[in-house]
Formats: C-alpha cells, structure tokens, sequence
C-alpha cells in the first residue's frame, strides 16, 4: 500500500473512532509536544484511556506530500463546536504501515517573554 493511501486510512479510522485497527507498527512511536509513546500497545492504551480527547474529530486537510516511506500532512482537527487544533505530522512506514508519528501543534498561551513585539 502506497503512504497516500495508508494516511488515508489513518484519518478515516480516526473519524469513524476504529482506532484499535489503525495501520501502525508493533514498535510504533509517536511524538508531540505532549511526550513520546513507544510501542503499539502503549499508545492504544492511552487512546482508550482518554477517547473523550482522542474520538470525535472532524479533519480539514490543507496540505500533503507524499513519499515513499514518508509523508506530511498539514490538516485542521475540529471537536465539537468550540475546539479546533492546526496540526503537522510527519509520518513514516515500514512494510506499509505507520512506524512513527511526529506530530507539531500549539498545546498553550504563549508566554509573555516569548510574545513578539510591534515595535
């Protein structure tokens, strides 16, 4: 299976909430600004032990590339009526499923030494 289609995949399972069959990796790991998770068995555990943060998103796609044991996808994740979250995530394949995850996205308020001047 090519990476468009194996990310294909991966958005339509996460949007139907059949997270127990996303197409990854035994040793897959995933990277955020929240940590890192090693292993399958240890991400699907923590997905099911937080589904109300994980299951109910709608997915707007911006951009993508696609390689052969890469891809990148640009995408807005909306949950409800008041969450929304821009999202980048590099993904990478092994034997045509996802072996890791590195995902980019803004997890709180800038502080105030860090906020950028218009002077």
């Amino acid at each position: 299976m090519n990476s468009e289609k194996v990310v294909q995949e991966w958005f339509t399972i996460w949007r139907i909430g059949d997270f127990l069959n996303l197409p990854i990796t035994e040793d897959f790991t995933h990277v955020s600004p929240f940590g890192t998770i090693n292993g399958k068995k240890a991400y699907l555990n923590l997905v099911e032990s937080n589904k109300e943060k994980f299951l109910g998103y709608i997915f707007q796609i911006h951009d993508s590339i696609y390689e052969t044991s890469k891809a990148c996808v640009r995408y807005t994740a909306k949950q409800g009526e008041n969450f929304s979250l821009d999202v980048s995530e590099w993904y990478y394949f092994k034997e045509g499923l996802i072996t890791k995850v590195i995902a980019y996205y803004h997890i709180g308020d800038i502080r105030e030494d860090r906020k950028l001047s218009s002077d």
